[in-house]
């Protein structure tokens, strides 16, 4: 592994452990040349993933760019980070065993959207104005409205199981 400081390629690992619920191995390294210290983290790809976008164009899926948009719409809410990289790993996880190598985005946006649903209502809110592409504050309305009726749905099946 090439040290990020220096460029050298002689870096050791120092320790290793498992990280996000097992799904990846985080590993600790030292540069022999520099000195530095920095970690790395080295994860199961089951296959190379192309996202189609919305244009017909064809691109990599990028795992960071994915988890920056989620961060992104959960900016400054109580939403801790590992709960983000679980959702980030379980759309991956989701993708990579469909068996398809191309995803649309449209679909990844779906996925984003679901999961945002069940972490934090601002964050879903705030993804879905980017994801749908709101112009109006009525645009909010609707899904907000869209969204009260699901909650209200949900507590109506919990008080019915009582």
């Amino acid at each position: 592994m090439r040290c990020p400081f220096c460029g050298a390629l002689n870096t050791q690992v120092k320790d290793s452990r498992p990280a996000e619920d097992n799904g990846a191995i985080r590993r600790r390294r030292f540069c022999g040349e520099c000195g530095g210290r920095f970690t790395t983290f080295e994860r199961i790809q089951l296959r190379e993933l192309t996202i189609i976008k919305r244009n017909g164009r064809r691109v990599p899926f990028d795992r960071d760019k994915l988890a920056r948009s989620i961060q992104i719409a959960a900016r400054k809410r109580a939403v801790e980070p590992e709960r983000i990289d679980q959702l980030v790993s379980g759309i991956v996880r989701r993708m990579e065993s469909s068996g398809e190598p191309e995803i649309s985005s449209q679909r990844i946006g779906e996925l984003v959207m679901e999961g945002l649903k069940t972490l934090d209502d601002v964050a879903y809110v705030r993804y879905a104005s980017v994801y749908k592409n709101f112009r109006e504050a009525s645009d909010f309305a609707e899904l907000l409205s869209e969204l009260s009726e699901k909650q209200l749905a949900s507590v109506d099946d919990h008080t019915d199981e009582r």
